[in-house]
């Protein structure tokens, strides 16, 4: 039978230490940091991430977050650079190499040639007594961690720790670049983010002959079959150059009916339209859009230009339909 322990003293314990392996962290925070920081903003190339084994798990993440934030980076696999992949670093890249004890042989290998093609390298290691750290231009430590694990030895803090290094060099970077949320949102355009970000109203509305449109002295017959051949729930009513004077929806329908007992299908349309409909325009992002249809308790939106002509209509269905959230 297993041992009985009590599972969540064992999860607080975990954090607990985990939280100290990060003070401690902070207090390696020194000019070194900095040093990185500027070798890493003056590369013309790409910032390239190396580590072996759960530095290399933590590495992979780096550079993702790297590449994700303004700062052009790859994993490189030291295994399998020392068999033809470091052909992958050239001049102008700088490398990042990860190993807590700074003795992995994976990556010492690769220091001569790092070396001969002038590459910048920045290690990050427990101390700065081993091997790599000692051939590096910068060597970024975590300082005397304990492992979370109890037995001391499959890697806990300070793949943590590591994490939270490059976390710091990676917003560090970010802000230095003075990169955006645009920025972020154009190498993330199939997430949330993008498309929050990225779609505009114009991108999402109907327009052309999908635009319903009908004048003033329209009669209800025909508005009504404009309404239903468009299919987007309301049309729009316009005078002789395009400009915009009221909408007709099908919840004024309903009003209409509900309130005259049925009506007069000769009946003109700018006798019940409803005089200035909230409006947007066509460069609004579409997240602005669904956040007023929301607000204002609408399904659409008239699209107009800086002279008040129609030229689209956005519906909730379409912003949902995109993915805008």
């Amino acid at each position: 039978m297993p041992n009985q322990i009590d599972f969540q003293s064992v999860a607080l314990e975990t954090l607990k230490i985990e939280e100290h392996a990060l003070q401690v962290l902070a207090t390696q925070i020194d000019d070194r940091f900095m040093q990185a920081c500027e070798i890493i903003l003056q590369c013309k190339g790409r910032l390239v991430v190396t580590g072996m084994g759960k530095s290399g798990h933590i590495g992979r993440k780096m550079a993702a977050t790297f590449a994700s934030t303004g700062t052009p980076s790859f994993f490189m696999h030291p295994g399998e650079a020392g068999h033809g992949d470091l052909g992958m670093l050239v001049r102008g890249d700088v490398l990042i190499a990860i190993s807590n004890s700074g003795k992995s042989d994976e990556i010492m290998m690769l220091v001569p040639l790092v070396k001969h093609l002038g590459i910048p390298l920045i290690t990050i290691s427990g101390d700065n007594k081993g091997p790599m750290p000692q051939n590096a231009d910068v060597a970024l430590t975590l300082g005397n961690i304990q492992e979370a694990c109890p037995l001391g030895l499959a890697p806990t803090s300070s793949t943590t720790a590591t994490l939270a290094l490059g976390d710091a060099l990676a917003v560090a970077l970010l802000e230095a670049r003075g990169f955006t949320a645009d920025d972020f949102a154009r190498s993330h355009p199939a997430g949330a983010l993008g498309k929050r970000l990225l779609l505009d109203v114009k991108h999402l509305m109907h327009t052309g002959d999908e635009l319903p449109k009908v004048s003033p002295d329209t009669p209800m017959n025909k508005v009504l079959y404009e309404i239903s051949s468009k299919r987007l729930g309301l049309t729009t009513i316009v005078d002789e150059n395009d400009a915009l004077l009221g909408i007709f929806t099908d919840g004024d329908l309903r009003r209409l009916i509900d309130k005259q007992q049925g009506f007069d299908v000769h009946l003109k349309v700018s006798e019940v339209m409803t005089k200035n409909p909230i409006t947007i325009g066509q460069n609004s992002r579409a997240v602005i859009a669904l956040d007023k249809m929301n607000e204002n308790k609408i399904n659409q939106f008239v699209v107009v230009d800086i002279d008040n002509k129609v030229i689209g209509v956005i519906g909730m269905h379409d912003l949902i339909q995109a993915g805008v959230k």
